[in-house]
């Protein structure tokens, strides 16, 4: 054909050049890698910088065996990268993958193999486990195939929410766990569609940021073992070793029979967005599903073993991640890859942030010793995409590298505060020495973030890994026999009391113990300066009956019981109105760190108080810790917010520090009396009877908020 008509060129990039297997093909455009559509075609470029040869795989979705397989012609590679354009393919029908052939003397660590088909690490979607649980083919040769998915989902104007960082609450949940039991009355039972219809309940409760447990596509089936206790199967249910980064889980959409469950996840993102609810996606890049020697051949270990994973000399794997690999995330090739992933799906699925496991690794270079400067977190810190993205690093890893407070943060990364975590614990425990450091971290814990803000700390009670709230105080020690470990997986330390007595109880002082120590600990977590998170099922008192690591189990003993939030409706009710207080006074949700400077009315910003005004007790066996807010309320004017916490086991009697300008003391929350005057709705505080002084009771807290009486 001719490339001129009426002297203007025609387009030559929509006409094959070639034929190969009785398709039209044509050297392809080598950015960007993975599949995508072209005039006429679909662009395949996957980079192997060792390969000696690359084919392209073609299959009918659902087809044991593949239907044509296309060998890229030596002039299609542009150094490492192998690019071709197919012609007249079905692509909503087609599932692909990449035969790679190494060279004839192997490097030590070069895992090539011709006899395996490797999924595109670029895939936007993934087939092969479409349903969650659903038996498969063990004998197939290719059971992750690569799919290229559709991108016209009508998005309606919908943007990522750029909510300010301290206005948000965080929510962590599993996508599956949080609708999967009956008691979720849903019509998709742990389903992204399942998820939506649960988002009333968001709201009611207050939360405004959801923080979704791996939703990247992985293998629930990718563990032998069977529950000890039961027999029951034991699946990967968190989902904590990724396939395909680009891909949403197929097994957790309704619709993923159907392969629309890129759509189905979009749908959920839309939703949260118009309920006001911002969405994070907890993001594996420490380490793959691939795992170590004798682990399966899925995608980058064909593809170029030593780009993408640290290696020894002798070629095996460093394992800091303590799941039998480490993902090289700081080779510029692999770096490129994990910005490419955040980037799409920030773009591609409107996130609003993204939480990072075991994020000290990627601080490590490629021998595994930690960076001064590691490129990948500064890069992803400036990235022009990235820049309203939350960014939270889980800031240690398996290998012993503990960065809490000294993350490269560059002014833009917050950190899960483990240390937050562990002071709480103690100090509501009683361990002698912890009263200072609760102190610390209520204000944002400037001993770690002083020239970051409290915006770097990410505080949380607990999360997934770990003791439920209600079992930190139900349980003196692990009880985690289901998994088939013989109780030797999960943290031995977990910092928990079991109140007087180990497990379910009848006894009445021991139940209303726990009840108490539960409202402390939200109650202080959600009038702590920093981004505040709750674990699901928190707010209505979920167990998981001593198993402080139930990544295993899909089923009741890892699922909301919705039944819950109706027996325990008064904890949930008390959540609901300290979400409420959080949002309703700016002195909590305060970027800087308290200082004694004036606040309001001649008082400092923060002041410390004991049995007496102004007299703390920082000692050794100090129980006790009352803290004096003063600043500007949500109206422009002054506000007074008082905090003490008794970890006692007797009442404590505390005078209470004066007040300017003819404030009044209000009582917000009393978790020492019963429902419902444990809490009050925020703007409608009572008034204290007694304004010089308050009974605080054993092991209790108390909130007041200091304003005019009408």
């Amino acid at each position: 054909m001719s490339v001129e008509t009426q002297g203007v060129p025609g387009r030559i990039d929509s006409f094959p050049t070639a034929e190969l297997a009785g398709f039209g093909v044509r050297a392809g455009h080598p950015m960007p890698f993975g599949a995508t559509l072209v005039p006429g075609g679909v662009n395949f470029s996957v980079y192997s910088s060792g390969a000696s040869a690359v084919s392209l795989v073609l299959f009918r979705h659902g087809e044991r065996e593949p239907f044509a397989e296309l060998p890229f012609p030596g002039e299609y590679r542009i150094g490492g990268v192998w690019a071709m354009t197919v012609f007249g393919l079905d692509h909503e029908g087609v599932e692909y993958g990449y035969r790679v052939t190494g060279p004839e003397n192997p490097a030590p660590g070069d895992r090539f193999d011709p006899a395996k088909i490797l999924a595109d690490p670029y895939a936007t979607a993934m087939s092969g486990r479409d349903v969650w649980g659903a038996e498969v083919d063990w004998d197939d040769p290719y059971p992750y195939r690569s799919v290229l998915a559709a991108g016209d989902f009508d998005w309606e104007d919908d943007r990522p929410l750029r909510i300010a960082p301290e206005d948000l609450v965080v929510y962590e949940l599993h996508v599956r766990g949080f609708t999967a039991d009956p008691s979720s009355g849903v019509a998709a039972p742990g389903t992204y569609a399942g998820l939506i219809e649960k988002i009333p309940y968001l709201k009611e409760l207050g939360v405004n940021c959801v923080e979704l447990m791996p939703v990247f596509e992985f293998d629930e089936f990718d563990m032998s073992r069977v529950n000890p206790v039961t027999g029951e199967r034991l699946y990967n249910f968190w989902g904590y070793s990724t396939l395909g980064f680009f891909a949403p889980k197929a097994g957790y959409a309704a619709t993923g029979r159907y392969g629309m469950q890129a759509d189905e996840f979009k749908n959920l993102v839309k939703e949260l967005h118009r309920a006001g609810i911002a969405v994070v996606l907890d993001v594996v890049f420490n380490h793959t599903a691939e795992g170590n020697e004798n682990g399966p051949t899925i995608h980058f270990r064909g593809l170029d073993n030593g780009t993408y994973y640290m290696l020894t000399p002798e070629g095996y794997y460093y394992n800091f991640s303590g799941t039998g690999n480490t993902f090289n995330c700081n080779h510029p090739v692999v770096r490129d890859y994990v910005l490419d992933c955040l980037r799409y799906w920030a773009g591609e699925y409107h996130i609003d942030g993204f939480r990072f496991d075991l994020a000290a690794i990627l601080d490590r270079g490629q021998d595994g010793a930690p960076l001064a400067n590691p490129p990948l977190i500064e890069t992803l810190a400036h990235d022009p995409l990235l820049r309203d993205c939350l960014l939270i690093a889980e800031a240690w890893d398996a290998g012993g590298l503990y960065q809490v407070g000294s993350f490269p943060g560059y002014q833009r990364w917050s950190e899960w505060n483990g240390r937050y975590r562990d002071a709480l614990r103690r100090f509501l425990k009683g361990d002698p020495g912890s009263a200072g450091e609760l102190a610390t971290r209520l204000v944002g814990s400037p001993d770690l973030y002083a020239s970051r803000g409290t915006l770097a700390s990410v505080n949380f009670v607990t999360c997934h890994d770990g003791f439920t709230l209600a079992d930190l105080f139900a349980y003196d020690g692990k009880h985690n026999e289901a998994n088939g470990e013989d109780n030797r997986d999960g943290n031995d330390d977990n910092l928990s009391w079991n109140c007087g007595a180990e497990g379910p109880t009848d006894d009445p002082e021991v139940l209303a113990l726990r009840g108490r120590q539960a409202r402390n600990a939200l109650l202080l977590l959600l009038l702590s300066q920093g981004i505040p998170m709750i674990l699901a099922g928190d707010e209505v008192g979920r167990g998981q009956q001593g198993n402080n690591n139930a990544y295993c189990h899909d089923g009741p003993l890892s699922w909301f019981d919705w039944s819950l939030a109706g027996q325990n409706g008064d904890l949930l009710r008390f959540v609901r109105e300290c979400v409420a207080f959080r949002a309703a006074h700016p002195l909590v949700r305060d970027r800087r760190h308290p200082c004694g400077d004036e606040g309001a009315g001649g008082l400092p910003q923060v002041s410390w108080h004991g049995e007496r005004a102004g007299e703390p007790d920082w000692s050794e066996g100090s129980a006790l810790v009352a803290m004096l807010r003063s600043g500007t309320a949500a109206g422009g004017g002054p506000e007074h917010l008082y905090l003490a916490a008794n970890a006692h086991w007797e009442a404590r009697e505390l005078e209470l520090p004066d007040l300017p300008d003819g404030a009044v003391w209000h009582l917000f929350a009393d978790t020492g009396a019963a429902a419902p005057d444990d809490v009050h709705t925020p703007g409608q505080e009572p008034p204290l009877a007694d304004q010089r002084r308050i009974v605080v009771g054993p092991r209790a807290a108390v909130a007041l908020v200091g304003r005019a009486h009408p």
